[in-house]
């Protein structure tokens, strides 16, 4: 059977490359958007309409996930994996981030939303149908900033810390339902859009002080996510599995 993802805030970015690689790999794909419909056409435009659909919803408003759960359920019969990929905006610019003593409340509330609430939402939005099937799987994007804050990324590193404590908790009630939540934590990614402010010096550093002496890729992200995608890895659950060359060691 062939199965279906979804993948938050895909139209660009890492989603964008979570997307091609699965549908490559011959997986159905949900792409969800929340403003760059276009992207997101363009992303789908090479695929056969019956293997991918791009759909719009915030991951923050609730009525909209359930929108497009119900939707892409109807299209694809239904959903087999979920990838809490959304990131609201933030840019990784070294220059640009905020000290502690500038930073608000406010300013991690919008992270905390985006990646947390973000990911309740779709999750507890699919959750029905995960437990009839018996056989699914849920996979969050992490940071190894969590391990390493080679810069202090206050609230994002703060709020994708919790992450990983959301989805160990989900890996230990649901895996009686046969359902495995892990997480996949890159290093900082060369490029994306969040990226593309990070000055070359970072980059270099990262480079130099890495095992393998290269950054990161969305490739390599998107490889191990899905590795988790499939049949094979049904046996993790409760893992934050990090992509970052060796920078981080567990």
């Amino acid at each position: 059977m062939i199965k279906t993802a979804i993948i938050t805030r895909s139209s660009r970015g890492l989603g964008a490359q979570i997307a091609t690689t699965l549908l490559e790999k011959n997986y159905n794909v949900v792409v969800n958007y929340k403003q760059n419909k276009d992207k997101a056409e363009r992303l789908i435009a090479n695929y056969d309409e019956n293997k991918t659909i791009a759909i719009q919803a915030y991951v923050t408003n609730r009525s909209e996930v359930d929108q497009m759960i119900q939707q892409a359920t109807e299209h694809f019969g239904q959903i087999d994996i979920v990838i809490n990929n959304a990131l609201v905006n933030f840019k990784f610019g070294p220059t640009q981030q905020k000290a502690f003593k500038d930073l608000t409340w406010e300013d991690y509330e919008q992270q905390l939303n985006g990646t947390l609430k973000g990911a309740f939402n779709v999750t507890q939005s699919v959750i029905s149908q995960f437990f009839a099937q018996q056989s699914d799987c849920i996979i969050s994007i992490g940071t190894n900033l969590y391990q390493n804050p080679v810069v202090p990324y206050h609230e994002y590193t703060t709020a994708k810390a919790g992450l990983i404590g959301f989805t160990r908790n989900i890996a230990a009630e649901l895996g009686q339902f046969g359902i495995t939540a892990n997480v996949v934590s890159g290093g900082l990614l060369k490029t994306t859009d969040a990226s593309a402010v990070t000055t070359p010096e970072v980059f270099e550093l990262i480079a130099q002080t890495t095992p393998l002496k290269k950054v990161t890729t969305p490739q390599d992200v998107a490889n191990m996510v899905v590795y988790l995608a499939t049949d094979e890895a049904r046996g993790v659950t409760g893992q934050n599995i990090t992509v970052d060359g060796g920078l981080t060691m567990n």
